[in-house]
């Protein structure tokens, strides 16, 4: 399998994620699922303005949320299959860190939470769903398996009016 993946960072916040990370998370993922040959997929870091605009048109929640995707899942394009689109706010990554006073320390928890939400983006691009609680232990899994944490790593209770995954 080779998958090609398309990276656009126009945030603010810079250096929270590396390109050969994401792609043996997404090459794992696509891998244990049974797919195989040529597959494309784009994920976009923003801050929280596009991605509340991309919450309010596609979800009609009109508010910033942590990740978004968009399967787009069908005919190749150019010998690839296009899986589709993952959208994470750097911003909102940053927001849920601010506690940590360790400037080290913020910055190797927010990577670790951007890799779970890369995860959970191609996770839903697959077709796995959280709108119920069997969905959701299914979901939790599959991420703590595809990133080696504990299933209460990969799906952690929000802290107090921090914004849910999407």
């Amino acid at each position: 399998m080779n998958i090609e993946l398309i990276i656009s960072n126009q945030s603010a916040r810079k250096r929270l994620y590396r390109r050969d990370v994401l792609s043996r998370i997404a090459e794992g993922l696509c891998a244990e699922e049974g797919l195989a040959g040529a597959l494309e997929l784009s994920v976009l870091f923003c801050d929280d303005a596009f991605i509340q605009d991309l919450n309010k048109q596609y979800r009609d929640i009109d508010r910033p949320t942590d990740v978004l995707s968009f399967s787009q899942d069908g005919p190749e394009l150019g010998g690839r299959r296009v899986l589709g689109d993952i959208v994470i706010s750097l911003q909102t990554v940053e927001d849920r860190f601010a506690d940590i006073t360790d400037p080290a320390d913020r910055a190797a928890a927010m990577r670790d939470e951007v890799r779970l939400l890369f995860c959970h983006g191609v996770l839903h691009l697959l077709g796995y769903d959280h709108a119920t609680a069997e969905e959701r232990a299914r979901m939790a899994a599959r991420q703590a398996h595809a990133l080696g944490i504990p299933i209460d790593a990969a799906w952690p209770a929000p802290k107090e009016g921090a914004r849910r995954r999407g």
